[in-house]
């Protein structure tokens, strides 16, 4: 009988997702099974190891049916997430085999994909004892279908998230969104030497939904093509911001059009929006000047202040 229970325990610590010490912090991974528009559903969370509590969550999602678990183990995002009080989500969300890789079914989050990502935070609230991760607000930072599924995270459920990054994805579902989504602040990145079809894409996206009002920005950087690029420095600043204006404890404060910056695509200069009028060509909505700044230096390509 000894063996029997000493055999089931070892059993059940095997089939335990594994927890590490990574840095400062505690790595632990979830898996969630496979859905209607996705296989592989992987989760890895950091957080730094003394937090009494996370005042919000960063997602970080990688390109087309790549795996992102590493980054939450990146020391300057982990450095990040210890400064402003952050857990790191990094993951890995592929399709199921089918006849057009290029277009990622999986970034079509409302199928199942997104719940995938909510019941990965439900089950790492449970089992690091911090219960807020699963009603906490998300950063969404991802590259290329990475920056897809954040798009379309934010047309699903935009009251569940802070901030989000579109990053020179080519894939959407929703092309004009809800108002409420438009009300999410957003930076949307394009490279001036990625392929057309991309930069086209996302600029119409970001045109129709700033017409109606999106609290957005469009930020084309210099000689980039696919790539990251200056892009996640831009993104880092957006999201130590927008955390200062948006979260109230555990409740986030919608942000005021009219207490932002609007940044000229064309001249690439910014000015405090005020009262005056929006004008009829696009600009770009940034939520404070120190976000205004970042995005003009990397408009222009020269240096962060």
């Amino acid at each position: 009988m000894n063996r029997i229970i000493t055999l089931a325990v070892l059993v059940l610590l095997v089939a335990l997702p594994a927890k590490r010490i990574v840095g400062a912090g505690e790595v632990i991974d979830e898996t969630v099974p496979p859905g209607a528009n996705y296989d592989k559903a992987d989760f890895r969370m950091w957080g730094p190891a003394d937090a009494a509590s996370f005042r919000a969550i960063v997602v970080l999602m990688p390109g087309s049916n790549g795996d992102g678990r590493s980054m939450a183990e990146d020391p300057a995002w982990q450095t990040f997430a210890t400064k402003n009080k952050l857990a790191l989500v990094g993951g890995r969300l592929t399709d199921k085999p089918h006849d057009q890789s290029f277009i990622e079914e999986y970034v079509n989050v409302s199928r199942g994909s997104g719940q995938a990502l909510l019941t990965a935070l439900s089950n790492f609230a449970g089992r690091t004892k911090h219960p807020e991760l699963a009603t906490v607000p998300l950063f969404l930072w991802g590259m290329s279908a990475g920056g897809e599924f954040n798009y379309e995270f934010v047309a699903w459920k935009p009251e569940r998230v802070a901030a989000f990054v579109v990053n020179k994805g080519g894939i959407y579902y929703t092309a004009l969104t809800s108002r409420a989504a438009r009300n999410v602040p957003g930076i949307l990145f394009i490279g001036e030497k990625d392929l057309p079809s991309r930069i086209n894409t996302i600029t119409g996206l970001f045109e129709v939904n700033r017409r109606a009002g999106a609290l957005w920005a469009l930020a084309e950087e210099p000689g980039a093509a696919h790539v990251v690029g200056r892009s996640i420095d831009v993104a880092r600043i957006l999201f130590e911001d927008v955390l200062s204006l948006r979260l109230d404890g555990s409740t986030m404060k919608p942000l005021i059009e009219r207490d932002g910056f609007l940044g000229d695509i064309q001249a690439r200069t910014f000015r405090p929006m005020g009262s005056s009028p929006v004008p009829a060509t696009a600009t770009a909505w940034l939520p404070s000047e120190r976000v205004a700044r970042a995005w003009q230096a990397m408009v222009t390509a020269k240096p962060f202040e």
